[in-house]
């Protein structure tokens, strides 16, 4: 019988990643053996412990398996860590073999949310492109530059190597496994059952831009905040360089460098986040809120907003604000 392999790695990581991704994958294999009259896969949790205890005791979950005692599977799932990564990746050097070694035996290895610096950490990913949570895509980037991190797409999908963003999206990510696995069909039943949106592509609008500050080039970082502090006006970028006394053309590789954005492609980003805050918490109308980000262009505005946010700022308004009026 073919297997998929949930990890439980040592440490107190993401707890709902690993139920989710059981349950849904146990309905997933019951709809099937239903409808088709066998069972397709063997489940099981599998780790470095008898035990693994979560949130201060309260919860514990005990795997069927030691890792050691899976010669060979065909899918591995990884859940989200918690935020000390360095520490995760520590305690679970063992498993990240394993899971390298299984990769290489033909399985396939999907991660979930932050579970990207497990499986980034295996090498197998290099050159290769990954999705993580928004929140901790510049960490990423910087621990793990020769990767190619997409920070936008909820889910990426390359040689039998799977990621997703952030959070509950991982719900996403295993629905769309189980129609790889299983079919269509079961996929649209677990959709109904736990009432998770297909055909998701992106965590553009969950995405929350604080700016990118964590270099050492303070010309950059002030013009930076020159560019949050002056939401409301049309910027000039040549300007910008001027008056921080930087050539253009090294003003430009200097801000790309810093911050992995262009300068307008960071301008556009805060002020679509104004733009956001603004939806989220008043009533003034599109026109209004295009005005008060700098934009005099409709149109302009329109495609930046969906751009940076994968809707347009109608949708945005109407899903974030309950008083929005059509």
């Amino acid at each position: 019988m073919k297997k998929i392999t949930i990890l439980v790695p040592d440490g107190e990581n993401n707890l709902s990643s690993i139920i989710g991704a059981y349950k849904i994958l146990k309905r997933a294999n019951k709809y099937w053996e239903e409808n088709h009259k066998k069972t397709l896969y063997q489940i099981e949790l599998a780790g470095l412990s008898e035990q693994v205890d979560f949130h201060d005791g309260l919860f514990s979950v005990r795997p069927h398996v030691h890792i050691s005692a899976v010669s060979k599977t065909n899918l591995i799932i990884i859940p989200s860590l918690n935020h000390e990564f360095e520490q995760a990746v520590e305690k679970n050097q063992p498993l990240i073999q394993w899971i390298r070694d299984q990769y290489r035996g033909g399985a396939e290895v999907a991660s979930i949310c932050t579970g990207a610096f497990l499986l980034a950490s295996s090498g197998l990913i290099n050159g290769k492109t990954c999705s993580t949570h928004w929140a901790f895509s510049d960490l990423f980037k910087a621990k793990f530059p020769e990767i190619d991190v997409q920070k936008d797409r909820l889910i990426t999908d390359e040689n039998g190597i799977y990621t997703n963003g952030g959070a509950y999206s991982f719900l996403n990510l295993i629905l769309y496994l189980v129609e790889k696995y299983f079919d269509r069909q079961t996929a649209i039943f677990c959709s109904k059952v736990f009432q998770i949106d297909m055909e998701r592509e992106a965590q553009s609008p969950f995405i929350i831009f604080a700016g990118q500050k964590s270099h050492e080039d303070e010309i950059i970082r002030q013009a930076q905040v020159y560019i949050e502090k002056h939401v409301e006006s049309k910027i000039s970028i040549a300007e910008l360089a001027s008056r921080f006394a930087v050539g253009r053309r090294n003003f430009d590789r200097r801000f790309i460098r810093a911050t992995g954005n262009t300068p307008i492609e960071y301008a556009q980003r805060v002020k679509m986040e104004a733009a956001k805050k603004s939806f989220e918490t008043n009533s003034k109308n599109i026109k209004e809120v295009m005005y008060e980000t700098g934009y005099s262009d409709m149109k302009a505005f329109r495609e930046v907003f969906r751009k940076v946010t994968g809707v347009s700022p109608l949708e945005y308004r109407l899903k974030y604000n309950k008083d929005a009026l059509n």
